[in-house]
């Protein structure tokens, strides 16, 4: 049998991660970081698969963060994990400057109007850098 500590802790944990998975999705739907790169990339026809992609991703993201499993990959594996891990940190970053409007306001303020995607571009290859700096020094 069972005890009841051990039921109550499963649905403690159960019920957090709940929340915290609900907060996740309304964090992405609010700064809208999908729908925006459907729209920019114009991939409509794409909608199942990018809805997919997240959902294998965050089930594939939560068994990596409870499971004890180690892997043992090459350096070109980690730098090509660490890029998407980048893309996704940069997109989300880029998405709630988007929201804040934050960019138009930094580009106007430095007289840059005319030469914004050098600014984008410049933050996203930094992103992807870092990324990878931590990925093969750290975590390799």
């Amino acid at each position: 049998m069972i005890p009841i500590s051990s039921l109550l802790e499963a649905l403690v944990g159960f019920a957090s991660g709940l929340l915290v998975g609900t907060g996740f999705v309304a964090f992405l739907t609010v700064l809208g970081i999908i729908p925006r790169l459907i729209q920019l990339s114009k991939t409509i026809s794409y909608v199942k698969p990018y809805e997919a992609s997240v959902i294998i991703g965050v089930l594939f993201g939560t068994y990596l963060s409870f499971a004890d499993v180690t892997f043992h990959i090459s350096t070109i594996f980690v730098i090509i994990w660490g890029s998407f891990h980048g893309v996704f940190i940069g997109m989300l970053a880029a998405a709630l400057t988007e929201v804040l409007n934050v960019f138009p306001l930094l580009t106007k303020r430095i007289g840059m109007d005319n030469h914004i995607i050098w600014l984008l571009m410049a933050i996203v290859f930094g992103k992807i850098c870092g990324s990878l700096f931590q990925w093969v020094i750290f975590v390799r």
